[in-house]
């Protein structure tokens, strides 16, 4: 049975610390979305950030909300969607270091080697979403909108949203504070075998163009 965690933010280091691969996690408190535009306008616009952000939150979530705004001004969120984290991975040294986060939520993963050399060193961890099509699962877990800020220059996907959430989650723990991560580990136990399914296969008769039997060839 996987262990279930609930951690209370902003997380400690002793929570963090604690943390093992492939645990269960849910949150209570607040969590903030950041991706790209995000990261662009700060980092490299320098625009500053919202005061206090740290105090109340030290987790990103890369996200993209299902949001609309209701007659009173306020903001009815529905699903919120998981990005791939690995597109944000030249971000992320400079944005923890500003921002003193130490949980990244998204989907995909990251980056081995971030892992072990942007966040472990900055006692931060990575947790990643059950599957796909989870986001109005996750949405059930936000109780309501803190705050969103730079929405009219970066559009509702874009923008810093801050949720007050409640039991969010499920989230898988895929990264810990030794650089070690649960996806990469359970990958290199599938590729010890794959080439036994291989053995013996004749070859095709008809070859797609660009194919490769070189699995170390990646094709994009």
């Amino acid at each position: 049975m996987l262990e279930e965690v609930h951690l209370s933010l902003p997380a400690d280091a002793e929570a963090i610390a604690a943390l093992t691969l492939g645990s269960v996690v849910y949150l209570d408190g607040i969590v903030y979305t950041a991706r790209e535009g995000v990261y662009q306008r700060v980092l490299n616009e320098g625009h500053p950030l919202p005061q206090g952000l740290g105090k109340i939150s030290n987790v990103n979530f890369h996200c993209s909300p299902a949001a609309a705004v209701k007659d009173d001004g306020t903001y009815e969120v529905g699903g919120v969607t998981a990005t791939a984290s690995f597109r944000f991975s030249k971000y992320l040294g400079d944005w923890l270091d500003l921002t003193g986060t130490k949980v990244i939520i998204g989907k995909g993963g990251m980056p081995v080697d971030d892992y072990r050399q942007v966040l472990a060193p900055r006692g931060a961890v990575y947790l990643t979403t059950v599957g796909y099509g989870t986001g109005a699962l996750l949405g059930r877990g936000v109780q309501g909108v803190e705050a969103v800020h730079w929405i009219d220059e970066l559009g509702i996907a874009q923008a810093m949203w801050l949720f007050r959430v409640k039991d969010f989650g499920p989230f898988l723990v895929d990264s810990n504070l030794q650089g070690q991560s649960l996806f990469a580990e359970q990958g290199d136990l599938v590729n010890r075998k794959i080439d036994d399914l291989y053995t013996g296969l004749k070859e095709p008769v008809l070859h797609r163009y660009g194919e490769t039997k070189d699995r170390t060839d990646e094709l994009i």
